[in-house]
């Protein structure tokens, strides 16, 4: 289930258009993207077939559902779905487990919104047990709700699991900052009606209206985000 919303959930800076930042989580605010493709080469390995790295575009920023069932398609894996989705989610636990780096500047800038009081959810594809583990070193305390691929009948690149995140936080999603790596995840903030700040991680990705390429978070702080809702 998603998290319970603080009674700041509503509240915004003084002067500012900004209502909300909604993050990504796998290879935005974690480095985490290339474990998910680990995982599935070392499982597919395992049913004896050899993922092509060109696929790895294919699956990026996806929801399980869609990864695992292109991969099961590509390969012709004699698996199911549901026994699939398991084992990745098994292998990609035990790597966070033995480390989870964060990307550059993701704790200054989590730190800068708390301390501002900015709204701020985790919206992921993942699924609620591996946000759930990722949160301890993400820190519950700098989210006010978390969405989960899993908790939404439409995940990424729907534009559900965003306008969850806004409406919970009482923002509009047009006066929200989405802060996104994947083509995936974009396509779902833009079709919410948010802005987008789009941090590539595996696939290159291009400006266009409503959204700025940086090369990391450490170009983004409050400052900026706030300033793309006056452009």
């Amino acid at each position: 289930m998603t998290s319970t919303v603080p009674a700041l959930g509503t509240r915004t800076a003084e002067g500012s258009a900004l209502q909300a930042v909604l993050l990504d989580m796998d290879g935005t605010l974690v480095d985490t993207e290339g474990f998910w493709w680990d995982a599935e080469v070392e499982v597919f390995a395992r049913l004896g077939h050899r993922l092509d790295d060109s696929w790895r575009h294919v699956v990026v920023g996806g929801p399980m559902t869609r990864s695992a069932g292109f991969l099961i398609e590509a390969t012709g894996a004699d698996i199911t779905l549901a026994e699939l989705t398991v084992l990745l989610n098994d292998g990609f636990e035990d790597r966070i487990g033995r480390a989870l780096p964060l990307m550059p500047g993701a704790a200054r800038l989590l730190a800068e919104l708390v301390a501002h009081e900015i709204p701020t959810a985790l919206v992921s594809a993942s699924h609620r047990r591996i946000i759930d583990r990722v949160l301890t070193s993400l820190g519950p305390g700098n989210f006010g709700l978390t969405v989960a691929g899993d908790e939404v009948e439409r995940t990424k690149p729907h534009p559900d699991p965003y306008l969850l995140a806004a409406g919970g936080l009482g923002a509009d999603p047009a006066r929200c900052v989405v802060i996104e790596d994947t083509a995936t995840g974009i396509a779902s903030a833009e079709a919410a009606g948010c802005h987008v700040v789009a941090v590539p991680s595996v696939a290159p990705i291009t400006p266009a209206a409503r959204r700025t390429v940086v090369p990391s978070l450490e170009e983004v702080d409050l400052s900026f985000l706030r300033g793309l809702l006056t452009m």
